[in-house]
């Protein structure tokens, strides 16, 4: 973790945490969620690209991956960053022609932590119990007798059935690599009790996944530099509905570094998105509120429990800002 030593006139030296980036303020309501003086944290660095941030209730901390390392790792305040799982997400389950491991992560309704692996194919699970001695249980790895391509994000609804994505970014080809035996990149539902559902097969890179707070909208960012939009579908009856472009940035995509990837929805219903130039902040009407701007691709975020943060991890770092 590195550090800046910063002397103010007059006073003693004082070890302050590394910051990066800026805020960008588009509308009144940015400042609902964070103070003009906000600071974008450096927690930990040096990963080659982290993903799947999620707050851990039962370790006090953050545990996120780094896909290319097939390494998950756990932050805490006081203890700082050490490895969690190694491997991550490619224990050899399945065909593979990438090593990469879990991307990312979510808890059920019981604590235990769910894992897109992009080596193994397979949505799995860790119990709590077993954070100490990692055990992989698979959850899915097929739909109608074919593996899945590379699962990559996931949200749970209140009845604890689980959404999906499965673009072909576990890959090393991605759509024209030989062993992708699916002929899309799907968008699925799976519970222990029906198994697998295809929700939607017509998007080209679905990636990040989020419902609503009242579980009638499911978002999903699709990471295509041609199609850089957040769709969103209404939820009826366990079916995704009248599909349409909730936000399109594709203009800044043009001058800002990065595609839509993982998002999260805060409690007060508004979207939190990383995209082009960082996290953007998105009301329910699509309404471009301002930007979390690091400086870095940024892949995912998340908050902690009594949302007092917005985690991120872009590119090599895992940061945060604080939260009003």
């Amino acid at each position: 973790m590195k550090y800046l030593l910063i002397g103010l006139l007059g006073l003693n030296s004082v070890f302050c945490q590394e910051t990066l980036g800026e805020l960008e303020f588009l509308d009144n309501k940015m400042h609902d969620f964070f103070s003009s003086d906000a600071k974008i944290e450096v927690l930990a660095s040096g990963f080659k690209w982290a993903e799947g941030p999620v707050w851990v209730p039962e370790l006090n901390g953050i545990v996120f991956t780094d896909v290319p390392n097939n390494k998950a790792f756990l932050w805490k305040e006081n203890n700082g960053v050490k490895v969690f799982l190694d491997p991550s997400g490619m224990t050899n389950h399945a065909p593979h022609s990438t090593n990469e491991g879990a991307n990312g992560l979510a808890l059920d309704s019981e604590g235990n932590l769910i894992l897109c692996q992009h080596g193994d194919r397979a949505v799995s699970r860790l119990k709590k119990e077993s954070f100490n001695i990692p055990e992989f249980e698979i959850l899915v790895d097929h739909y109608q007798g074919k593996w899945l391509n590379s699962p990559n994000d996931l949200a749970f609804n209140q009845n604890g059935e689980l959404f999906f994505t499965d673009p072909p970014y576990g890959l090393q080809k991605q759509d024209n690599d030989p062993i992708k035996e699916l002929g899309f990149n799907g968008i699925y539902m799976w519970s222990q009790k029906d198994g697998i559902k295809l929700l939607d097969s017509t998007l080209s890179r679905p990636n990040g996944i989020a419902l609503s707070k009242d579980e009638k909208t499911v978002y999903v960012g699709n990471s295509d530099s041609k199609k850089s939009v957040i769709y969103s579908f209404d939820l009826i009856n366990g079916m995704l509905e009248n599909k349409q472009i909730f936000f399109d940035g594709t203009e800044l995509g043009k001058y800002r570094k990065g595609l839509f990837d993982g998002l999260k929805v805060h409690s007060s219903g508004i979207i939190f998105a990383t995209g082009p130039g960082g996290v953007l902040v998105i009301d329910k009407t699509g309404k471009h509120l301002g930007t979390v701007m690091p400086g870095k691709s940024t892949a995912n975020c998340t908050f902690d429990s009594q949302e007092n943060y917005l985690y991120l991890t872009a590119t090599n770092v895992l940061a945060r800002i604080k939260l009003k």
